[in-house]
């Protein structure tokens, strides 16, 4: 009996367990590949490989369409003009600037990165899959925000530049013309030094906080003239940690990501006004440097502020000046020799403050920035004086020559 109850009840039941357990051994073993297939793809950190691919995907595609003046031009005019207007305007809203923000708490994130790195290294080991982890994140990092400068900045450089949208034109500079432009420029800073604030030695001290309140208006009176520097009235923002941005050899710097013109204000406020219009041109898509500086001084010296007059006039004749030096000593000096007080007085203190900062930092500074221009192809001073220079010289020659012959005749007037 005991026989027959074995074979007809505990048999099946153990053929039955024998059958599962090939299954289940299978379906354990799909499960742990599964899960290490999972770890395997958590451990190549996709989310960053797939930015990081997109990122490079659009720097290629910016790269490639340089050359195609057509679409630059419907890029910057139909893409990034109307997003620059619209971050520029959302950023305006905040009474502080959003780009060094955004800036701080991104130093801030990589350094506390850094930190988890090296204390998940010392008490949990791993170290390459880490470094992995850490390099690809920093290398993901980079190439976002250089594909969003490419996106976002670098189109201007490749489609329609502030000379082919105005309709100026500029052409050799003799000596001559450099001379009588540098020596307008001389005398326009010395006849408005004195109608800017100074203090007890006699050193600008114009208000800084003012000249960032009335900038908004700055290029009201150009537009009418230069309808490619139509904008909203945003007004320029100064930085908080203005002194690390003198260490770097910066006098302010526009932020593509947030539209918003920033300006250094620590260094000496006789030519901050004029770097304040600078940044500004920057906000309006004037991208090349030099055609930056020549729209400052052309926005300054169209309002009757003392201020922005005081300061462009300083800022072209420092330009021009300098390119005048090199052409024509004498002729330099002469100029030199009849610049008012005030105004040397103003020079000096420019280089005494920049002076401290002639650091490695400087060095380094100065060196990157330089090849991300590059990357740009914008390679400056390839002019006979450099582009500005004959900017300023062809566009105020006449009106540089009128003004001095006047000065001349009144001086000879009994």
């Amino acid at each position: 009996m005991y026989l027959c109850v074995y074979r007809s009840v505990f048999c099946p039941i153990r053929q039955g367990i024998f059958s599962l357990l090939p299954e289940r051994a299978h379906a354990c073993t799909i499960k742990y590949m599964e899960k290490t297939k999972k770890k395997i793809i958590a451990h190549l950190c996709p989310v960053r490989l797939g930015l990081t691919l997109v990122a490079a995907l659009l720097i290629l595609l910016q790269r490639s369409l340089r050359g195609n003046y057509a679409a630059m031009r419907w890029l910057s005019g139909h893409f990034v003009r109307p997003a620059l207007r619209t971050l520029g305007e959302k950023s305006a809203q905040a009474n502080f600037s959003v780009a060094e923000l955004l800036i701080v708490l991104a130093v801030v994130g990589v350094l506390f990165y850094l930190l988890l790195f090296l204390e998940g290294v010392i008490n949990r080991g791993h170290f390459f899959r880490r470094l992995y982890r850490l390099l690809l994140t920093l290398v993901c990092l980079v190439t976002v925000v250089y594909a969003g400068f490419c996106m976002l900045w670098g189109v201007f450089f490749y489609g329609d530049d502030f000379m082919n949208q105005s309709g100026l034109r500029t052409g050799p500079v003799s000596v001559e013309q450099l001379q009588t432009v540098t020596a307008f420029f001389a005398s326009l800073a010395s006849d408005t030094a004195t109608q800017v604030e100074r203090d007890a030695d006699g050193v600008c001290a114009a208000d800084r906080e003012a000249i960032l309140e009335r900038s908004g208006t700055l290029y009201a009176a150009l537009e009418e003239d230069f309808p490619c520097l139509e904008g909203p009235p945003l007004r320029a923002k100064g930085v908080k940690l203005s002194r690390l941005l003198s260490y770097t050899d910066f006098t302010g710097f526009f932020f593509p990501f947030t539209g918003e013109a920033n300006v250094n204000t620590d260094f000496p406020p006789a030519l901050f006004a004029a770097t304040v219009a600078h940044e500004l041109a920057h906000q309006r898509g004037v991208a090349k440097e030099q055609e930056a500086n020549f729209v400052a001084v052309l926005a300054c010296l169209r309002n009757d502020d003392p201020d922005y007059t005081y300061s462009a006039a300083l800022m072209a004749y420092t330009y021009l000046g300098n390119a005048l030096a090199k052409a024509d000593r004498e002729a330099w000096q002469t100029i030199y020799d009849g610049l008012d007080e005030a105004v040397l007085r103003d020079l000096e203190a420019e280089r005494v403050y920049w002076a401290r900062f002639e650091t490695p930092v400087r060095t380094v500074s100065n060196t990157v920035y330089e090849n991300f221009m590059y990357s740009y192809d914008q390679h400056l001073g390839l002019r006979s004086y450099g582009e500005c220079v004959d900017l300023l010289v062809n566009y105020y020659y006449e009106s540089a020559l009128q003004y001095l012959n006047a000065l001349q005749t009144q001086e000879e007037m009994p």
